[in-house]
């Protein structure tokens, strides 16, 4: 029962992390039009969407997959880069969230080529994401990779070099 729920939070998590993820841009691109008074209110409305939003629920995410991963042991390829492309999605978060930071000092705005890019890389990780976890692609790898991929492969590795600098 600990995992189901542990999966719908992280499912949860996921859903509203990639959302939110999706949405920043648009919220960046309004940033040209306004001035005054409402560029302050679209400046309070993007901190407190990050801030209390998208980050907590990237932390929901990313925790309920840790302890996922120690309660169903999943060692397979295309787990391996699901996990690389949940990195990029965490970079695309950082780099998001310093873009609030540049966006509305005086005088910045969020060029349209910017918006479509960040827009189409978010959605095409996302994308990426769901085909890997509801695919689980089955590949053939080298055996060198597979040993590499094996749980405890770093630990024998290290001690064989140990062993035989001596």
């Amino acid at each position: 029962m600990i995992v189901v729920l542990l999966k719908f939070t992280h499912i949860v998590a996921i859903a509203a992390w990639s959302a939110g993820l999706i949405c920043l841009p648009f919220l960046y691109i309004q940033r040209r039009r306004l001035t005054g008074d409402a560029l302050h209110r679209l400046h309070n409305f993007t901190r407190f969407f990050y801030v209390m939003l998208v980050s907590p629920a990237a932390f929901v995410a990313v925790g309920s997959g840790i302890a996922l991963i120690f309660l169903e042991a999943t060692f397979e390829a295309w787990f391996s880069v699901k996990l690389a492309l949940v990195a990029a999605l965490v970079i695309i978060h950082v780099t998001g969230g310093a873009q609030i930071l540049r966006l509305f000092e005086p005088g910045n705005s969020y060029p349209l080529w910017r918006f479509v890019f960040v827009t189409a890389l978010t959605v095409g990780v996302v994308g990426a994401i769901l085909v890997m976890v509801l695919g689980k692609p089955h590949w053939t790898t080298p055996g060198v990779v597979t040993t590499l991929l094996t749980p405890g492969a770093l630990g024998e590795m290290v001690s064989q070099l140990i062993a035989g600098s001596k």
